[in-house]
């Protein structure tokens, strides 16, 4: 079994969430952005960014090919998947906003992700629904 390798064979984030070299963030915006604005950016036209939402909070990972199509992240890109990263899922019916009925366990997922995610992409603004 790997180091970061759980017992439910499930890789485990590092829990130091700051990356190597930080990148210099703007600050956040609160700037509201519609489901149907959210979901035109999701990688697949190259005249939009690439927003993945966490919790309503959208986040612009345009510079990661990870959230790319044909990448294993993209799955992500152009919704609020609050729920499949809480479950660590990558199934497209998972990417759901809906996570207040999660676990406890879920949730400290959930919100570690959003702790990831704010440290490496720009906050662009905040799903309206």
């Amino acid at each position: 079994m790997a180091e970061n390798e759980n017992e439910s064979g499930h890789v485990e984030e590092p829990k130091n969430f700051t990356p190597k070299d930080p990148p210099k963030l703007d600050p956040p915006k609160d700037d509201p952005i519609s489901v149907e604005e959210l979901a035109k950016c999701d990688g697949t036209d190259s005249s939009y960014p690439t927003y993945v939402a966490i919790m309503g909070t959208v986040f612009d990972v345009s510079g990661n090919t990870a959230y790319s199509p044909k990448n294993p992240y993209n799955v992500f890109a152009g919704k609020d998947a609050s729920r499949a990263l809480a479950q660590s899922s990558l199934k497209a019916e998972d990417c759901k906003p809906e996570w207040e009925d999660l676990p406890d366990k879920e949730k400290g997922v959930l919100k570690d992700w959003f702790t990831f995610f704010s440290k490496r992409y720009n906050i662009v603004g905040k799903v309206q629904h």
